[in-house]
């Protein structure tokens, strides 16, 4: 669980990191691996200019949340019991997503 203070690391730091795992993901040139690659930089584009500290935090947590959830997700496919976990959570949310349109709608 995240700790709510700020990222240790730099801009810089986290966008070579995203850019690492588009290596990971889809490494060459293929169409994949463009269009990850165009989706980082453009990620990182939009908030160049953010001078809020608490929105630049905010920024930073989003792509270490990203890069997080990439690792889990990878060692989920190793794990049968957390694979069937992540398979529980995405039903319950999904579910309760269901739940909430419906009582909206009434």
């Amino acid at each position: 669980m995240m700790s709510g203070g700020p990222i240790n690391r730099t801009s810089l730091e986290l966008f070579r990191d995203c850019m690492r795992l588009v290596r990971h993901l889809a490494p060459g040139y293929s169409p994949k691996a463009q269009a990850l690659r165009q989706t980082v930089r453009s990620q990182f584009e939009a908030n160049r200019a953010l001078t809020d500290p608490v929105q630049v935090e905010n920024a930073k947590a989003s792509a270490v949340r990203a890069l997080s959830n990439y690792m889990l997700y990878q060692s989920a496919q190793k794990d049968g019991q957390m694979q069937q976990a992540m398979k529980d959570q995405i039903t319950r949310v999904k579910k309760e997503k269901r739940e909430e349109d419906q009582k909206n709608r009434k």
